[in-house]
């Protein structure tokens, strides 16, 4: 992954080959769909073409691949909800793709994390354009504070400062509803 990460591109095939059997049985177990598992595979792939220039020199690369995987399943999984209409408590979603039992959410939990949701949403909305720029560029789709200030125009401290800021006004409102810190 350093070779790949620093340019070698014919490093990318031994690092698929190094990888690829281990990410394919694991998206397979926790999908149970070898079609779905495939579409993530190379979904995976994809994402860890896009962001090779943020890979740490030295660190364990499957755990970064696997941790890569599971945000692209269980954004799947949103999308498939969202697309079906459902109304779904995503922390349940998230615990059954990492493979954990749970028990099916009552009404009531699901329609309390969709007012929580609903909530969290609202102060999103509430913030300033800056910050929730730079907190859904950082926190939700993962980009490197670097690149996030490159393609805001800022500097990186600015960056950390408006993520942080917009991070603990979520965290505000999630106290208030008594939801996960």
């Amino acid at each position: 992954m350093e070779r790949y990460s620093n340019g070698d591109n014919a490093a990318f095939a031994e690092l698929y080959d190094a990888i690829a059997p281990r990410l394919i049985g694991y998206l397979r177990k926790a999908t149970r769909d070898d079609v779905a598992a495939e579409d993530l595979m190379q979904q995976t792939f994809l994402q860890i073409h896009r962001a090779r220039g943020t890979f740490i020199p030295g660190a364990p690369v499957m755990p970064w691949a696997l941790a890569v995987a599971k945000r692209l399943m269980i954004d799947s999984a949103r999308r498939r909800n969202v697309e079906l209409g459902f109304l779904v408590d995503t922390s349940v979603e998230d615990d059954r793709i990492a493979g954990g039992q749970t028990d099916a959410a009552s009404t009531a939990d699901l329609l309390d994390a969709h007012r929580v949701e609903h909530r969290v949403q609202q102060r999103l909305d509430a913030m300033p354009e800056s910050h929730r720029t730079a907190y859904r560029l950082v926190k939700e789709e993962g980009m490197s504070l670097k690149r996030a200030a490159e393609l805001l125009g800022t500097t990186i401290p600015a960056v950390k400062l408006r993520t942080h800021r917009a991070y603990r006004a979520l965290r505000a409102v999630l106290r208030e509803e008594g939801g996960p810190l």
